[in-house]
Order: structure tokens, then C-alpha cells, then sequence
């Protein structure tokens, strides 16, 4: 596996991972509205070239928010790969902590986040339903058959 910067000469895979296992780069969240394709990030690239993953990140003057994860092998230390990526160049940057938002039916991201030091930090309640008036097509119901409606936001103090 290889873990790449997002630049100019790959941009266009970020797109079309976006768009194949999102439908769009569009990402709704408490703090924003992203085009995650024109965020900084990382891939992550198998043997054979092919995208396996994405993380996408907002760097406002040294208080980092991930924005997006994504990994579409399970197991295999791609997701992992891509945070240390992340939270190394947070922590040469002099950041204080990174903060990312997951949704209340996203028990394996919950797990995932916490198993890597990352802390419940802010209850975002109904944030969806206001998502939804800006990116109609988010579900109302999780795959696990969880209601989607809060945001939970996490947080990891870099030491």
C-alpha cells in the first residue's frame, strides 16, 4: 500500500472514488458544506494502482478537522494509514488537536475513532435534518436500520 498527497496528478481519481462509493464529493457536516475533492488529503493506492482509500482535511490555522475517511478494504490498515498521515502532519504544524464529525448510526466509525485516541467531544443534535435541506439525497435510515439524525464530533489531543 502507498499513502499519497492529493495533488494535481491524482486529483481526478479523488473525484471518481468520490463520486463511485459517495454519488458525490459533496459532504454536508455541523461546520460546513466541502467539496472534499478540492480538500488536502491522502490516498491510499494498492500494489496495482487502484484508490483502496481516501482522507480528506481542513487546516484552519493549526486546528485540524478531518473531514472525510474513507476505506474500502476493511482490516487491512488502509483507514489507520491515512489518520497517521494525517495526525503527523498536524502534529509538525503545531497543532493542539484534530476533530472530526461522524453520525449517530456510525457505530464502526465511533469504535474505529475511539480505538485511536480520539474522544467524544460535542453532541451536534438534528445536524442531518439540516444537511438534508442542502443534500437532499442523505438517507433517513442507516443500513443497520439506525435513524440517521445527530452528528457526533470527536476529538484527539496531539501531545
Amino acid at each position: 500500500m502507498n499513502i499519497n498527497t492529493i495533488n494535481d496528478g491524482n486529483r481526478q481519481c479523488a473525484i471518481d472514488f468520490f463520486v463511485q462509493h459517495w454519488g458525490s464529493p459533496i459532504m454536508v457536516i455541523a461546520s460546513g458544506t466541502y467539496n472534499c475533492s478540492e480538500l488536502e488529503g491522502y490516498m491510499a493506492t494498492d500494489e496495482s494502482g487502484q484508490t483502496v482509500g481516501l482522507i480528506t482535511y481542513k487546516d484552519r490555522d493549526g486546528r485540524f478537522e478531518l473531514l472525510s475517511l474513507d476505506s474500502v478494504v476493511e482490516k487491512r490498515g488502509v483507514g489507520t494509514a491515512l489518520m497517521v498521515a494525517v495526525e503527523t502532519l498536524a502534529k509538525q504544524k503545531g497543532a493542539k488537536a484534530i476533530h472530526l464529525v461522524t453520525t449517530n448510526d456510525n457505530l464502526y466509525a465511533l469504535g474505529f475513532y475511539q480505538k485511536r485516541g480520539y474522544v467524544l467531544y460535542k453532541l451536534h443534535k438534528d445536524a442531518v435534518k439540516k444537511a438534508r435541506l442542502i443534500k437532499p439525497e442523505i438517507p433517513f435510515v442507516a443500513e443497520n436500520q439506525i435513524p440517521i439524525r445527530d452528528e457526533i464530533e470527536c476529538v484527539k489531543y496531539i501531545v
